[in-house]
């Protein structure tokens, strides 16, 4: 825009002429863009006189016969747009040829019903100047578009709109059609100054939709309903297009008045039969079928994944319930259902607006009587829970979501009067049926039984229970806030409705019928948090008048409440549910003969002998019934959980009836069970004040070892007591220890009288009480191991050759029985001391009298008495669960060699049986506990395990070489692969500890060189070359020589011609499979000997 615009018409008329008469003659391109320029020189007063005079070689161009270029159309639309914009319509004829000439622009010159194959440029040009020329008319002069006799053209100009707005693809374009719908319709919300219509008009203008109103709001409601990839722009314009529409045909004061829309259709000829009278059986029929292209809307807008899309809905449904309310009361409930489901909205601007649109409701229908909004919510209620199970089954995520968002929006809004809805048994039986059928589970995963407890429990602190959470996967819906939503919803009942009856026809259900069990638990864990004020939204509304005030549940009834639950919980049917598959083990399968082997058995004559029921035995339950089970038991405990974060430090009177179920359930074998009951305990610590889980179980310590020790008694009525000792020793330190003593005594004693039938539960008690241990007495495993033998290659001091001829001499000597009776005076000097005992001259007992073991040492050197045993016992898991007990207790014992001796020489039969002749399962964990005993034990094994084990160790990693050489990927999977494996690993550990020489070195480096091999699997290889660095640090020397014998690549010439050259065997051999490991085994070596030789110079 210039500078200074042309104020004077007469210097302005001068001024645009040439311009003017230029395209009047030539109608082309660069003429309309000059005139378009200098327009914009020209002041809005001049350019208002010199209106007409413009506009009409603009409107010449678009008259002119004959093809035109879209170029030269779209300059001029947006020159007349711009004189539009500017300037005010005062003259009818000029509006109504303006709006013809550019609706014509629009239309094919084919099929004038239709949008013309145009560019998106060019309709949006004139879709604009359109916009600019509805804006501009003047004073009255646009109301004549409203009159009969326009209705044809008025008719058509709308059915051009809604088909750009429905078929055409670009969004500006279809936006820019909404807009002059709303133009047209006197309905804009620009910031533009528009034209407000009197009472008169609004029912012309109204009388003039009402034709038009079924094509608007079809055409309407396929663009709301449209794909969302066009935007919500799009969407929202439609939508207010939409109800405004539908509110000026509809609304209630041009309805009542209708008789003044009486119209002389004699006159108008066949434009009569456009007219519609608005009579009250039109309103009625017109009513019934908006509400079906309203329930449309609804549906398509309620869960639009775009706020503004859904404060436009809200809008909508504030419009309609303010101007329509009695037109369209058939509307109310889905416009009240449409606004509930705002009150949950993620999106704060949404709920806010929606907040006060029904605080606004609420006040108008509380002037009207006060009661019929609560009536209309109730019905609702009543029939949303009737056709909730429906919709969870057959809608999507999204629409669930919204339905159950409506379900809550009822409820708040209700708020306290819930209570006087409950009090109805229709819909308390209606609410709660839907809700279980909504919550039922999906327990068809196998994953859920198979997952086992192997993590320990101590390392399970206080702050994990949140990542052991598990998702519950439910059989109608996967979305995680659907079920947050049905989580607000049981709250809000608990938080406004009555308790008792709530908690009541709960427990009924879940007392009814297993199927209700899970879902019946899950809604009361969630009505008691919301009747304590946990996690709830309890102010939707800012309305006073509509909800009164609720108190909080009194503190007593609530007590009352979560202890009538707790017993049900823990009671033996509910909470002794199976959740593994029972019978797995040995001795279990021998105990429980099968029936078909019955038969074929004892009566091979007869195969149609039946066998009594009672010696089949009960039947397992099935995995639908352990995944059920499995659910129902954690449901249970975060019902425990929560119900302690509800009463706070109230809950410490419930803690000594809850706290030993808890704890059992913590050492259930079920992972998810396990987890679950940790959170539980988690949740105990933050309501009872306690620091941790270690400082629950210290603290409640004594009443727990009562329980424990009462139930050790009576396996039959409470199997589970061993479980809940395990759990103490993982969460609790070494205080603990005095006050179990007994308690492992009766375990001892439980398991000598139970070996045959429990033996596995028992262990599974001892393995923790010793793991516990080794946590708690660090110092015996960690300062009495012996430390691993110096190699002598590492030893800095030179060697004194004189004084090794002299040693080997008198080795010599005492194998040969020469001078084997003579004492050396340096030994005779000291007199002898046991192994363990220190100096106690200063006691008066005597040397005869043991001082008093420790309490963890008595304990382990007990435990360890039954472990030798129980190392034969028939069940696999047990003699694994044995064999971890004893390399327990090896470390425990391990500061008291002359306690720890005589139990691992009494131990060595049955481990060696373990060792040599086993399962392939329990064979690796035997190795790994000779191992341990290695560590501890050294020299004492050292013959044992020379003449024992070894040759048998060897001889099989001999005939397994080649299986494993010329094995595939599968092998890896196998128990001989792992075997071997384990094998390798241990043995050269167990090398350097038990200070192995000569021939035992020799058979190990010959059963281990052809894992060198590289076509050995690599883990095998590794473990190999573990062994080998090993045997470098007992016998470098030997260990080079075994090397060099296979692959040997360098030349050792003598010093001097007088000596022999040195020749290996493997110096003539080709490069092979082995050579690889075997150069970098002696590549390490000679790295190591130069590094000694490096710090023997330095020193």
């Amino acid at each position: 825009m210039a500078d200074h615009q042309i104020d004077d018409p007469k210097i302005a008329f001068a001024y645009l002429r040439p311009s003017c008469v230029l395209l009047t003659k030539e109608p082309i391109l660069c003429n309309v863009q000059a005139l378009s320029g200098h327009l914009r020189a020209v002041s809005d007063g001049a350019l208002q006189l010199l209106q007409d005079y413009v506009l009409f070689p603009l409107r010449f161009v678009l008259k002119t016969p004959g093809p035109k270029r879209e170029a030269v159309i779209q300059a001029a639309m947006e020159a007349m747009a711009y004189v539009l914009e500017n300037t005010c319509i005062h003259s009818w004829e000029s509006l109504r040829d303006l709006f013809s000439e550019l609706c014509l622009c629009l239309c094919s010159p084919t099929d004038p019903g239709k949008p013309a194959p145009a560019s998106e440029e060019l309709k949006l040009a004139v879709l604009r100047c359109l916009d600019a020329l509805l804006h501009s008319a003047y004073g009255d002069v646009v109301f004549k578009l409203y009159e009969p006799t326009m209705l044809p053209g008025l008719g058509a100009a709308v059915s051009l709109f809604l088909a750009l707005a429905e078929q055409e693809k670009a969004r500006e374009v279809q936006t820019a059609a909404l807009k002059c719908l709303l133009s047209l319709f006197i309905q804009c919300d620009c910031s533009r100054t528009h034209v407000e219509p009197e009472e008169e008009e609004k029912r012309m203008l109204g009388s003039a939709l009402a034709t038009f109103l079924p094509g608007i709001t079809r055409a309407l409601s396929q663009v709301i309903g449209g794909d969302v990839r066009q935007g919500y722009a799009v969407t929202v314009k439609a939508m207010r297009v939409w109800y405004t529409t539908v509110g000026l045909v509809m609304e209630d004061d041009q309805l009542q008045n209708a008789s003044k829309d009486n119209i002389d259709t004699s006159e108008l000829g066949r434009v009569g039969e456009l007219v519609v009278k608005r009579t009250p059986s039109w309103s009625k029929a017109t009513s019934k079928r908006l509400t079906l292209a309203l329930q449309k809307v609804i549906s398509c807008t309620s869960a639009h994944q775009h706020w503004r899309v859904r404060l436009e809905l809200v809008n909508l449904s504030d419009y309609l319930l303010t101007h329509c309310s009695r037109s369209l009361a058939e509307c109310t409930g889905p416009l009240l259902e449409a606004l509930v489901g705002a009150v949950n909205d993620e999106e704060p601007r949404v709920k806010e607006r929606c907040s006060a649109v029904l605080d606004e409701v609420a006040r108008k229908n509380q002037a009207n009587g006060g009661q019929a909004l609560k009536d209309v919510l109730s019905e609702n209620l009543h029939g949303l829970a009737s056709s909730l199970p429906r919709l969870m089954r057959t809608t999507d995520d999204k629409r669930k979501l919204f339905v159950l968002n409506v379900f809550l929006g009822y409820l708040k809004i209700l708020g306290p009067q819930i209570d006087l809805v409950l009090t109805s048994a229709a819909h308390l039986q209606r609410i709660s049926k839907a809700l279980m059928q909504v919550l039922e589970l999906d327990v068809s995963d196998v994953r859920i039984v198979e997952e086992r407890t192997f993590a320990p429990l101590v390392d399970l602190g206080p702050e994990s229970h949140e990542a052991q959470f598990q998702r519950k996967y439910f059989l109608y819906f996967t979305d995680d806030k659907i079920f947050s939503a049905l989580k607000q919803i049981c709250r809000m009942l608990g938080h406004f409705g009555n308790l008792y009856l709530l908690v009541d026809h709960f427990l009924d259900l879940y007392k009814e019928s297993s199927a209700y069990c899970k879902q019946a638990a899950l809604i009361l864990n969630e009505v008691i948090t919301g009747a304590a004020g946990i996690g709830i939204d309890t102010e939707p509304s800012r309305t006073d008048n509509f909800r009164i005030n609720h108190s909080k549940t009194n503190l007593e009834d609530l007590k009352s409440a979560v202890m009538s639950i707790v017993e049900e919980y823990i009671s033996l049917n509910n909470w002794h549910l199976p959740t593994v598959m029972e019978h797995a083990d040995i001795e279990q399968q021998e105990k429980f003969k099968s029936p078909i082997s019955a038969i074929m058995r004892g009566h091979e004559g007869n195969s149609l002998h039946l066998v009594p029921a009672s010696n089949i035995g009960p039947r397992p339950p099935t995995l639908h019934q352990l995944n059920s089970n499995i659910w129902q038991i954690c449901i249970q405990l975060e019902g425990i959980g929560a119900f302690a974060l509800a009463l706070g430090t109230d809950f410490c009177l419930l803690l000594m009836t809850s706290l030993y179920p808890v704890l059992e359930k913590a050492g259930d074998e079920s992972l998810l069970v396990s987890q679950s009951a940790l959170s539980a305990m988690h949740n105990l610590c933050v309501a009872c004040n306690y620091s941790s889980p270690k400082d629950l179980v210290i603290s409640n310590a004594d009443y727990l070892l009562n329980d424990v020790s009462l139930n050790l008694g009576r396996p039959s009525v409470h199997p589970h007591a061993p479980r809940v000792l395990a759990v103490m020793f993982a969460h609790s330190d070494a205080t603990l220890l005095p006050l179990v003593v007994d308690v492992v005594q009766d375990v001892l004693t439980a398991l000598d009288l139970s070996y045959d039938q429990r033996s596995l539960q028992f262990c599974t008690v001892l393995h923790s009480l010793m793991k516990a241990m080794v946590r708690w007495f660090p110092s015996s495993a960690e300062d009495h191991i012996k430390p691993p033998r110096v190699p002598p290659s590492q030893n800095p001091e030179p060697l004194d050759l004189r004084q090794f001829l002299l040693d080997y001499k008198k080795q010599k000597e005492l194998a040969e029985g020469i001078g084997a009776d003579e004492e050396d005076p340096s030994e005779a000097e000291l007199p002898p001391v046991a192994p363990g005992c220190e100096d106690h001259s200063g006691l008066e007992e005597g040397p005869d009298v043991k001082p008093e073991l420790p309490v963890h040492v008595s304990v382990a050197k007990d435990v360890m008495e039954r472990c030798v045993h129980l190392l034969s016992h028939p069940s696999i898991g047990t003699r694994l669960k044995v064999l971890g007990i004893v390399a327990l207790c090896v470390y425990v014992l391990s500061e008291t060699k002359n306690e720890l001796l005589p139990m691992v020489h009494r131990c060595w039969p049955a481990l060696l049986q373990r060792l040599t002749n086993d399962d392939p399962l329990v064979i690796p964990q035997a190795f790994r506990v000779l191992c341990v005993l290695g560590e501890t034990c050294g020299d004492f094994l050292r013959k044992r395990v020379s003449k024992e084990v070894l040759p048998r160790l060897t001889s099989a990693l001999l005939r397994q070489a080649e299986t494993s050489a010329r094995s595939g990927q599968l092998y890896a999977h196998t128990l001989a692969y792992k075997l071997q494996l384990a094998v390798l690993q241990g043995l050269g550990p167990l090398c350097v500890r038990l200070d192995l020489v000569d021939s035992d070195l020799d058979h190990i480096s010959e059963a281990c060189l052809p894992y060198l091999s590289c076509r050995q699997p690599i883990a095998v290889q590794e473990a190999c070359l573990s062994v080998f660095r090993h045997l470098m640090q007992v016998d470098p020397d030997a260990c080079w020589f075994t090397l060099t014998e296979l692959c040997c690549l360098a030349a050792y010439e003598p010093p001097h011609t007088s000596l022999h050259p040195v020749r290996l065997r493997g110096m003539d051999r080709q490069r092979n499979e082995y050579t690889d490991n075997v150069l970098k085994l002696l590549h390490e070596l000679q790295l190591c000997e130069e590094n000694d030789t490096d710090s023997r110079a330095e020193k």
